[in-house]
This record gives structure tokens, sequence and C-alpha cells, in this order.
């Protein structure tokens, strides 16, 4: 403001400011704390979310661990019907998964695995459905599927799908094949994921390559 005016005329000048545009500034301030309680309040949900569903998983871990499954079950549903959208539910689910796998129920611990993988928020964690459910196929040597689950791109997860995908080749007889994909395993993606030694003997155990004989005319 022109410093040159009176104090009569600047005080004047700020009243018609504020009569112009108090309204937008007040406005502008009640938005303003509107939202910042709303999100102090959603905050505060989520937190309660949260502390409810890490609560109802421990339960599912130690019913498990009493290998009361049933109950385990019951959790996990509870967990997925109330808390859906909290990480909780999905490893839940890899955790049925696993309890059902130590009781031989392969057909439940499948579905529980792909479960997870289709439908989990989390793509690590439905990355990590993958790879397992791959291993179960290939336990139950359903072995062209569980290819097919782990031609995707793995990310950080690169070394253990190359070497379930090396374990997948030598059971098919494929050697070249598996020679590669544990290779590739041990330089992949997070290599420090995988077991280094047992991939290289792994590795090692395959049969050696025979290279033709130069002077063998064909």
């Amino acid at each position: 403001m022109d410093e040159f005016l009176s104090e009569k005329e600047q005080l004047e000048g700020i009243r018609q400011w504020w009569r112009d545009n108090g309204w937008y500034l007040v406005g502008g301030i009640t938005l303003g704390a509107t939202v910042l309680v709303g999100w102090n309040q959603w905050t505060a949900y989520e937190q309660r979310q949260a502390e409810s569903a890490a609560t109802l998983y421990q339960e599912l871990q130690a019913a498990a661990i009493d290998d009361f499954d049933s109950e385990a079950a019951d959790y996990l549903e509870q967990l997925r019907a109330d808390y859906a959208s909290t990480p909780y539910a999905d490893q839940g689910g890899l955790l049925m998964a696993r309890v059902y796998l130590e009781n031989n129920n392969i057909q439940l611990a499948s579905d529980e695995l792909r479960y997870v993988m289709e439908g989990s928020a989390d793509a690590e964690l439905a990355l990590v459905a993958r790879l397992r459910l791959a291993r179960v196929l290939t336990y139950e040597e359903a072995y062209q599927e569980a290819l097919a689950l782990l031609d995707v791109d793995a990310g950080m997860f690169s070394g253990r799908y190359n070497e379930v995908r090396g374990d997948i080749h030598v059971a098919l007889g494929n050697p070249d094949s598996a020679r590669l994909a544990y290779a590739q395993a041990l330089t992949t993606g997070d290599s420090e994921m995988i077991d280094r030694v047992l991939v290289q003997m792994k590795l090692d155990d395959l049969p050696a390559v025979i290279s033709p004989d130069p002077e063998v005319n064909p």
C-alpha cells in the first residue's frame, strides 16, 4: 500500500479490502481446518483398523501353531471380511496356505495362494504367492502350468523365480535350460535373496556340456 497515504486512508483501504476479500479468507481457513480434521480422523481410523487387523492376525498365527486349523481358517475369513484393505489379510492367506501344505491338503493350499496372487493390492505379496504356487504345481508335476506362472517380470524376486524355473527344467530333463536358469538366478534380481550355495550346487550337479568332436564328420 502506498506509504504516502494518510492513516485514515490506509485504514479505509484495509476495510474495503476486507469487505471484498474477507469471505474468501474466512472460507479458506474454514475449509483448511475441515480438511485437516477429516485427515486426522481418517488417519486415526486407519490406525485402529491396522491395530485390529494385527491382533486378529496374531490370533491366526497362534491357532496355526496349535494346529487349530478350522479356527485359523475362521480368523482368515474374518480378516478378509473386515480388514481386506490391510496387508494382514494377504499375509493371513499365505500363512493359511502353509498350514494346508503341512497337512498335505494341496488343493486348499493352491486355492489360498491363487487367491492372494490374483487379489492382492500389494505387488510384492502377489509375486510371493505366485512363486509359492509355482512350487506347489512343480511338486504336483504340473510343470507347464508352473512355468507359465513364472513367466512374469519378477523384479527383485527374479533370482528366486529363476531358481524354481531351473528346478522345473531339471524335472523335465532339460539340463541346458536348467543351467541357464540357475546362472540367471545367481546374477539377476536381488541374488542375495536366494541360497547362493544351494543354487551353485544345483548348477554343478547338472550333466556336463558335451562339445561335439570337431574331427568327427557330420
